[in-house]
C-alpha cells in the first residue's frame, strides 16, 4: 500500500515537472529566431548616431557648465559608479572617453533606455555582450541624464 502511494506521488511530480518545462519559456531555437527577426529591424540613420529612446533630436555641447557637471558627478557616483569607473573596465565599460566616441543623444538614450538599446542597438549589443551583467534602468529623469553627460563630456576632454 506505502509502495503505490509513493508511485503515486513519484508520477505526479514527473507529469508536474514535465508540464512546468513544456509550458515554459519558448527554447533557445525560438528565442534565436525572434533576435534575428528584430535585427532585420533597420534603425535610422539618426537611432544610429543618437540611440533608440527619449531622447529624440541632436545634442550639443559647445562649452561644459561646471554646476551641471558637478551635479553630473554626484549623479554618477550614486547611480553609476557601482558598475562603471572612468579609466577602467569594471562591471560595465569605462566611461572616460565615451564623448569622444558617442552623441551626448547616445549616451542619455543609453542612461534612459538601457533595455531597448542592449535589445536592438548593434552598437549597444556589441559592448554589452563583452559584461555578464546586463546594465538596469536607473530610473533617472532626462535632467539628471543630462547632467551625467555634462560630467562625461568633461571628463572626455
Amino acid at each position: 500500500m506505502m509502495n503505490t502511494q509513493i508511485l503515486k506521488i513519484a508520477g505526479l511530480i514527473v507529469i508536474t515537472v514535465t508540464l512546468l518545462i513544456g509550458c515554459g519559456e519558448s527554447s533557445d531555437s525560438e528565442k534565436d529566431s525572434t533576435d534575428s527577426q528584430e535585427e532585420k529591424q533597420e534603425l535610422t540613420d539618426f537611432e544610429m548616431r543618437n540611440g533608440i529612446g527619449p531622447v529624440d533630436e541632436e545634442i550639443t555641447i559647445d562649452e561644459i557648465d561646471p554646476e551641471l557637471a558637478k551635479e553630473g558627478m554626484r549623479i554618477f557616483d550614486m547611480k553609476c559608479g557601482a558598475c562603471h569607473k572612468l579609466d577602467s573596465r569594471y562591471v560595465g565599460p569605462p566611461l572616460g572617453g565615451v564623448m569622444n566616441a558617442r552623441t551626448p543623444a547616445y549616451v542619455m538614450n543609453m542612461i534612459l533606455n538601457p533595455e531597448e538599446m542592449l535589445a536592438k542597438h548593434p552598437v549597444a549589443k556589441s559592448i554589452g555582450s563583452e559584461y555578464p551583467t546586463r546594465m538596469t534602468n536607473q530610473q533617472l529623469t532626462r535632467e539628471k541624464a543630462r547632467a551625467v553627460v555634462e560630467y562625461l563630456a568633461q571628463e572626455s576632454q
